[in-house]
């Protein structure tokens, strides 16, 4: 198991930015590649970015490309996603994840879920 906590959630007017965290439990993080998804009221859980167990490999959807950027810290046993520039449409539940697989994180299909954050953006 490895317990999720996302924070960082908020309201912020568009262009403003914040900065997302998942904090994981156990000594395990290390092995995991991590992502961020979003869901929006009435839409599908999409994918937003993954990163690997390093850090050095990045994924992100095009919608978010240039203004989200996700990063690790593996002795934190966290990670984030900085998002700048933000839209109304990026107003969504941000849910971690983790996969012992980078490529499940990014096909959508990891081995653990977050809670969710709620990121609200207005104009």
């Amino acid at each position: 198991q490895v317990p999720l906590v996302e924070s960082g959630g908020g309201l912020v007017q568009a262009g403003g930015s914040l900065r997302l965290s998942c904090a994981a439990s156990g000594r395990t993080f290390s092995r995991y590649g991590m992502g961020w998804f979003r869901q929006a009221p009435g839409k599908e859980r999409e994918f937003v970015s993954a990163v690997s167990v390093s850090g050095g490999t990045t994924h992100y959807a095009d919608s978010v490309k240039g203004r989200f950027t996700i990063s690790r810290d593996n002795a934190k046993n966290t990670v984030y996603l900085q998002m700048i520039s933000l839209k109304p449409e990026d107003t969504a539940v941000y849910y971690c994840a983790a996969a012992l697989m980078l490529g499940a994180v990014v096909r959508g299909v990891p081995d653990y879920w977050g809670q969710g954050t709620q990121v609200t953006v207005f104009t």
